[in-house]
């Protein structure tokens, strides 16, 4: 089983031990409890309210990684609230899963589900360019 970190909209308090240090993250990091195709199939929280599944592959605490993971959390935190579930996947510790995901350019993000499915790469700053692929109107 692969170990990476699966993050909740809880992520807000967890990824600042990115900032801090990839290892604090690590050592906090539990295996994943789903299979992708698992993730994949869930479009809906209990609640009824359309949960937005990503995937965020980063490199170590690389800067742009950091500021990718950065805005993705203002992002999340404005617009998703808790209708979202997040994987962060270190390509540096799991070089194979970003070459069977077809990642080659970090930091970029996946939009898993609901459909379409979107990629997104570079440092997440471009505001309008995110919620456009991840389906959030302004």
């Amino acid at each position: 089983m692969t170990r990476c970190l699966t993050l909740s909209p809880n992520f807000l308090l967890e990824s600042r031990a990115l900032t801090n240090g990839a290892a604090a993250a690590r050592a906090r990091a539990m295996p994943c409890a789903m299979r992708p195709e698992e993730m994949e199939s869930r479009d809906a929280s209990p609640t009824g309210a359309t949960v937005v599944v990503m995937r965020l592959y980063v490199a170590g605490g690389a800067p742009n990684s950091l500021k990718a993971i950065a805005n993705l959390e203002a992002i999340c935190k404005e617009y998703l609230q808790d209708s979202f579930e997040l994987e962060i996947i270190d390509v540096l510790e799991f070089p194979l899963r970003a070459v069977a995901d077809g990642v080659l350019v970090t930091p970029s993000l996946a939009k898993v589900s609901p459909s379409p499915a979107a990629k997104i790469v570079g440092d997440l700053s471009d505001r309008s360019n995110v919620l456009r692929a991840l389906g959030i109107t302004e």
